[in-house]
């Protein structure tokens, strides 16, 4: 940024320094149309048709992101997996995509029913591990490389530098799913990835209240032209109240994703020396596997989501999880409402997840008051 340029939190508290032109509102308005008034000569002039194609309540919130993101152009969804889905979606039957052994378990699990019968041929693998990246991925013939980095919910690192050399040398598109991170912590385009992906539903939003989800492309080029195709002729758009609670939560995202990320590396220092604990998942302990490599591609933190690893097995961890008072067994993360997790339950068979661990979403409240209910409830027997 020049020094004239504001910083990305201004940014960010300030929705772009957007406003709203008839009147100068500082906030912006809802736009609940779905169809807009075209000239006599059939044109419209004002850039709006129909709603499922643009509104301009989006506008505020993508341009935003695009910002955030330093890149070229953000589109919005109705949810993180409409998202993610039509990044695959937008390829054609029969091209060959990598992807995360460990990741969001819904998309995975779509990748291995709904992608593989639309044809999509998917590998599995490791992308924490460079080499096995590389293995993976076959010139020429790779269309994409998926990776979520940190990955829910062991949140294991992938390097994303490195992934996005191999995949570029081998003709391949790297997109990112930055969700954990945040802009704030993490910017994926400036490290080589072609596309950036969010379940807006999480930190974006922040507040538990709005399902959205966004892609944000260094250039836009001729896959992005597909998933804009893809997102308009599926519907798999955002809606204009959405929209705007999606910017009234982006207003407070670096505060809040600063503060988590403070009290969950708190509390993972304390849970790592708790006797009901037998391990503890989070990048920002120095001895986690990868956390050197956090420390080089996130700044300012290391994320408001950990995992637990129970004393005594699953049957200790379920029984914690039930001693909670403060702490909402709830699904989802990001929220200002601090939430925990049994995921084996969650994810069902063929969960990767062990039956031990139970994952973390810290949110706003005092961490004391956070670390007594947890502590307390994972000593309680």
């Amino acid at each position: 940024m020049t020094s004239n340029s504001p910083r990305p939190e201004s940014i960010a508290a300030q929705a772009g320094g957007h406003v709203e032109p008839a009147f100068g509102a500082l906030i912006p308005a809802i736009f609940p149309a779905t169809t807009f008034e075209r000239n006599g000569d059939l044109s419209y002039p004002r850039g709006y048709s129909y709603a499922r194609a643009a509104n301009p309540t989006d506008v505020s919130a993508a341009e935003t992101l695009t910002a955030l993101e330093q890149g070229a152009e953000t589109l919005l969804f109705g949810s993180g997996m409409a998202a993610a889905t039509s990044v695959f979606l937008a390829l054609e039957p029969g091209a060959h995509v990598v992807a995360p052994q460990v990741m969001y378990w819904a998309l995975r699990s779509w990748l291995a029913g709904f992608a593989v019968h639309w044809g999509l041929r998917i590998a599995f693998v490791d992308t924490g591990d460079v080499d096995a990246v590389r293995a993976a991925v076959r010139p020429g013939v790779t269309r994409l490389v998926w990776v979520e980095t940190p990955a829910n919910p062991l949140w294991s690192l992938t390097d994303i530098a490195a992934v996005a050399e191999i995949a570029h040398a081998a003709g391949a598109v790297l997109a990112v799913d930055s969700t954990i991170a945040t802009p704030v912590l993490s910017r994926p385009l400036g490290l080589g990835a072609d596309i950036v992906m969010h379940s807006a539903t999480k930190y974006l939003n922040g507040h538990s209240d709005v399902l959205a989800g966004s892609l944000t492309v260094a250039r836009a080029d001729a896959l992005w032209e597909s998933i804009r195709s893809v997102r308009v002729q599926h519907g798999g758009v955002l809606g204009p109240f959405e929209s705007w609670l999606l910017q009234r939560g982006l207003r407070t995202l670096f505060p809040r994703v600063l503060w988590q990320s403070a009290s969950a590396l708190t509390l993972a220092e304390r849970l790592s020396a708790h006797p009901g604990v037998e391990a503890v998942l989070y990048p920002g302990l120095p001895d986690f596997p990868g956390h050197e490599l956090a420390r080089r591609q996130m700044q300012g933190g290391f994320g408001g989501m950990l995992s637990v690893r129970v004393r005594g097995g699953a049957e200790a961890a379920v029984a914690a999880a039930a001693r909670v008072r403060l702490w909402k067994r709830a699904t989802s993360l990001g929220g200002v409402e601090s939430l925990v997790e049994h995921r084996a339950s969650v994810e069902g068979p063929g969960s990767p997840v062990p039956g031990d661990l139970l994952r973390l979403s810290v949110g706003i409240e005092a961490v004391e008051d956070l670390w007594d209910d947890l502590s307390g409830a994972i000593t309680a027997r």
